[in-house]
């Protein structure tokens, strides 16, 4: 069973060493749609793959933060990077390119670390991420699947490897929330008490 969940941004980029002229030396933006796809073998107690308000906490901030945002790629010209710093309170440094392909691996990887590191409180089994699809355009978008994640010829992804300017940070309900994803430290959904008790959940 499969579950999508829609996330939106606006976030502003330079795609170096692409083909287009005016993508590789311009600052420009995108109204970006992101798909989150989750499945599961099994529901939850609500009979869920994964409740669709857990994915306003951790996740959602996460995803948020490249909103109203400039990324670029860590590997770019310093000055340039200074730039960015310096005149945009919101920015986010990436060990890969900010291009669509890459957005798609790196929140398919901060969604996947997150997940890992949450403690299920309401009979969630084996929940993962599917895919992510990036939309960059309203006619383009690239999608991204677990062995594109693990692919090191597309770029390793580190958790201490990403960066986030400090209003970007505090904007997160909890503003150490990547520092603990870096810790290893366990993320708690909410408790949940039984209203039905359903009987056939554990049926081989």
């Amino acid at each position: 069973m499969r579950i999508r969940k829609l996330f939106k941004f606006e976030n502003a980029h330079i795609v170096r060493n692409c083909s287009s002229e005016r993508c590789k030396h311009s600052i420009h933006g995108h109204s970006y749609q992101i798909e989150l796809i989750l499945e599961a073998t099994r529901l939850d107690h609500g009979q869920m793959v994964y409740d669709f308000g857990l994915l306003k906490s951790s996740i959602k901030d996460i995803i948020d933060s490249f909103d109203h945002a400039i990324c670029f790629w860590n590997k770019d010209d310093p000055e340039y990077i200074a730039a960015c710093k310096k005149f945009s309170a919101r920015w986010i440094s990436l060990p890969v390119s900010p291009s669509a392909e890459q957005f798609s691996r790196v929140i398919f990887f901060w969604a996947q670390e997150i997940l890992a590191q949450t403690q299920m409180q309401n009979g969630e089994a084996d929940v993962s991420v599917y895919s992510v699809i990036a939309h960059e355009t309203a006619t383009g978008y690239a999608q991204c699947f677990a062995d594109d994640v693990a692919n090191a010829q597309m770029g390793k992804l580190v958790l201490e490897d990403f960066e986030f300017s400090e209003q970007v940070r505090s904007e997160w309900h909890d503003p150490e929330l990547y520092a603990k994803l870096i810790r290893g430290e366990r993320f708690t959904n909410p408790s949940v008490t039984m209203q039905v008790q359903a009987g056939n959940r554990d049926v081989e």
